[in-house]
């Protein structure tokens, strides 16, 4: 049994087990729920705060957000603005350069237009003025004419090649020649360059037509034949090739150092191979010293050689006389061993035999003569 007092009148109270839990619980539930109340309520208020301090921060927030989304928005659109300029610049100045560029174009196709144009009718000018200048000669003449032109082209600027020589090959020793030898020295005697060269040309109405080629293989022997360095075919043949109107044509694929020339380049073509030699004269004057130099030691190694072949020579003699000396004295020597041997044999010999002498007696000699020994006593 449980007890308890009313706070109010004081009375005490005798309560069974089972109302006295009873009770107790509903006090227990009654305080749980005030306190739940007020935790509740405190709860709410708090959260009420959070969420206000919640709204206020995401309101800041979001205020900064839209400040820098419209911040990023004006610098954007700035830069879309900037970039819309510098792109219509760059465009411009794109269009600018590329009609600079179209004129230029326009401007070069017309000067090469008028370039090949002016070409083309120096030409036709070349071409017409060879074959009247052809049509006017024999054709015996045909050659020698242009020997003549050549050799008058290089008269008229000889003060350009003061220690130059230029004149008819007329060595046909070996068989053929070319028609020019040039060659030009610099102030030591030092060749600088040297040229064979061959003229053709024929009439036009000739009718075996001869190619350029046709004559590279015997220039070629006549270079080499004549020790030069360079071969040009100075023609007039094939007026109508393209390749030999062009300019100088370089024919080192077929044949070394070979060049094929109209006349017009006939003066070119000399003062380009002399240039390009004087470039390197130096280096052919430090070769030919060193060649010099060479030439200098083999000459001392051949005289190194000859004396000691003619010392080895002498030596040898010497040796084997000497040789020969110390066999001579060696048998001398044996002759001589050999006679000593004999002289003491006979030195022996004799020393017996005068002992032999010594003991000679009468009794001896007598010892089995008695006849002889009587007499000798009766003497």
């Amino acid at each position: 049994m449980n007890q308890i007092k009313c706070p109010n009148c004081g009375e005490v109270f005798t309560i069974d087990e089972s109302n006295y839990e009873s009770i107790v619980k509903q006090v227990r539930d009654h305080q749980f729920n005030e306190e739940l109340k007020i935790r509740q309520k405190d709860f709410d208020e708090r959260l009420k705060k959070e969420l206000e301090l919640l709204k206020t921060k995401n309101e800041k927030d979001n205020q900064k957000l839209l400040n820098e989304k419209d911040k990023l928005i004006e610098s954007l659109k700035s830069e879309l603005n900037n970039k819309d300029t510098e792109t219509k610049l760059k465009v411009n100045e794109a269009l600018s350069e590329k009609e600079k560029q179209i004129s230029q174009l326009i401007a070069d196709k017309q000067a090469q237009k008028d370039a090949y144009e002016a070409k083309l009718s120096t030409k036709d000018e070349q071409i017409a003025y060879y074959k009247d200048f052809k049509a006017r000669q024999s054709t015996k003449m045909i050659g020698e004419n242009l020997e003549q032109h050549c050799l008058y082209e290089f008269n008229r600027v000889r003060p350009l090649f003061k220690n130059a020589y230029f004149e008819k090959d007329n060595d046909a020793s070996k068989g053929s020649k070319g028609d020019f030898i040039f060659r030009d020295y610099d102030e030591d005697n030092t060749e600088i360059v040297s040229i064979m060269f061959e003229m053709k040309n024929e009439a036009d109405e000739t009718a075996t037509k001869h190619k350029n080629e046709d004559f590279l293989s015997k220039l070629d022997k006549d270079r080499k034949e004549k020790g030069c360095e360079y071969a040009v075919l100075v023609s007039l043949l094939e007026m109508d090739n393209d390749l030999y109107n062009e300019g100088i044509v370089d024919m080192s694929h077929k044949y070394e150092k070979m060049y094929v020339v109209r006349p017009q380049n006939f003066i070119p073509i000399i003062t380009i191979l002399r240039n390009a030699n004087l470039n390197s004269l130096n280096y052919k004057k430090e070769l030919i010293v060193a060649q010099n130099q060479d030439i200098d030691f083999k000459n001392f190694e051949n005289n190194m050689n000859v004396f000691k072949e003619a010392f080895g020579k002498n030596y040898e003699l010497a040796s084997r006389k000497f040789l020969d000396a110390i066999d001579d004295i060696d048998r001398t020597i044996k002759a001589l061993e050999k006679t000593k041997a004999d002289l003491q044999s006979s030195e022996r010999n004799l020393r017996l035999a005068n002992d032999k002498a010594q003991d000679l007696s009468i009794k001896k000699l007598t010892k089995n003569a008695p006849s002889i020994a009587k007499k000798l006593n009766k003497e």
